[in-house]
């Protein structure tokens, strides 16, 4: 019987590993420790750089532009980018994928030091940020596959979602560190230097995304042919439930929590700045890296579309209290608990995806995977912001959770049907 759905027509699912089996495997350790930081990077740069765009700027229309660039690329590109990672070296890839984060650090350096940025520049910048990040995503995943194996993958799916979490949540310390003590120009100089340890721990190990399985894929690339290439990938109920599950909770709630907390900080009474305002920005992530760490410490779960979908309904009801709430110090709670589920959501999500994909076609599978959870966040704008001009932020967010908790119900009765 399949431990992902429960259907005795699938593949046995991998067998209980030790607890932090990703951290003692000696070549994904690294490489876990070299992802935290290159997402520090990655959200060190959103710190530096909306400060200074804000500053020089004053424009709503660019503030709403950064949120769309770094979604949007892995709507579009995302498919592809896995079509290359079933291709090609993924270590490649992935240096690729930095060199590209640490050439757009430069060039904000240099712009920021000789007083030259313009608006175009901007958003030339922010569009080549999130390509950078659309084609990291796939290429990332089946690193950990082929470092650590079927059995031991939730592990490192798991491991690398905390590592991940925490890199988002130190950003903004770093970030303003760097900003306090450096200066815009000399702290975007620094940030450069974030990526290099995963850059160059690539040279230094074996895998390629391939070793493991020794399967290369040879389909023709190009966005057309690897749109045609993954339409061909038999996807069955389970990945394909575990993909728009994915993109629910992107679709009805995305960023869109995150731009809007000014206004819930003051309507609980927070205020827009100060540290009770940061403190509801801090929650969620918080609750994600402990969630993380307190279910790889325990092996409470199991990799299984339940779980997942379990996960989900909890994101979406945490997230439907939080938008009706008065109460302060209920909603910091409720945040914590949201960051919990959405991290078992998606890491589980994600490793059930990976363990029912067939080794030809698993980039693309984690293309798709990320299209939805990643690209259609840019969705969260309409079915919140859009929709809170008209009955008011807090009922829009309400509506959304709870439209995404039914959705959840429903996908999960799809996904576990058998095949």
């Amino acid at each position: 019987m399949c431990r992902a759905c429960g259907s005795t027509d699938h593949q046995p699912g991998p067998a209980r590993s030790p607890r932090f089996a990703g951290l003692r495997n000696r070549d994904a350790r690294p490489y876990l420790f070299g992802t935290g930081l290159a997402m520090m990077g990655d959200n060190v740069e959103h710190v530096i750089t909306y400060w200074v765009l804000w500053r020089e700027f004053h424009s709503p229309a660019l503030a709403g532009f950064q949120v769309i660039s770094h979604w949007l690329p892995f709507l579009l590109f995302s498919v592809l980018s896995g079509s290359l990672a079933d291709r090609y070296d993924c270590r490649r890839i992935i240096q690729s994928a930095q060199a590209l984060f640490m050439f757009v650090s430069l060039c904000w350096g240099l712009l920021f030091l000789t007083d030259s940025l313009q608006i175009w520049h901007a958003c030339v910048l922010l569009v080549l940020h999130g390509c950078a990040g659309a084609l990291w995503g796939p290429a990332e995943q089946m690193m950990l596959h082929d470092f650590v194996g079927r059995d031991d993958l939730p592990s490192a799916v798991r491991l690398n979602a905390t590592f991940r979490s925490l890199g988002v949540l130190c950003g903004p310390v770093v970030g303003s560190l760097l900003l306090l003590l450096l200066g815009p120009t000399g702290g975007i100089f620094a940030n450069i230097a974030i990526y290099l340890p995963l850059t160059i721990f690539l040279f230094r190990t074996r895998f390629t995304g391939h070793v493991r399985e020794g399967v290369v894929s040879r389909a023709r690339l190009g966005p057309i042919a690897a749109l045609r290439a993954a339409r061909a990938v038999p996807l069955g109920p389970t990945i394909a439930g575990m993909i728009i599950l994915a993109g629910l909770g992107s679709f009805f709630v995305g960023a869109s929590i995150q731009t809007a907390m000014p206004e819930f900080a003051e309507d609980l009474g927070a205020g827009s700045a100060g540290l009770t305002y940061g403190a509801l920005l801090f929650a969620s992530g918080f609750g994600g890296v402990v969630g993380g760490l307190v279910i790889e410490a325990t092996g409470w779960l199991r990799p299984t579309v339940r779980t997942a979908v379990v996960g989900t309904v909890l994101y979406g009801l945490s997230i439907v209290v939080f938008a009706v709430t008065s109460n302060y110090v209920l909603a910091l709670v409720v945040l914590a608990v949201s960051g919990v589920a959405n991290f078992v959501s998606m890491s589980i999500s994600q490793t059930v995806v990976q363990l029912e994909a067939a080794p030809a076609d698993r980039g693309r599978i984690i293309g798709l995977y990320n299209t939805s959870s990643g690209g259609l966040r840019i969705g969260s704008g309409l079915t919140v912001g859009l929709t809170g001009t008209a009955i008011g932020i807090k009922h829009s967010l309400a509506l959304s959770a709870a439209v995404l908790t039914l959705a959840a119900l429903a996908t999960g009765t799809y996904a576990a049907l058998p095949r």
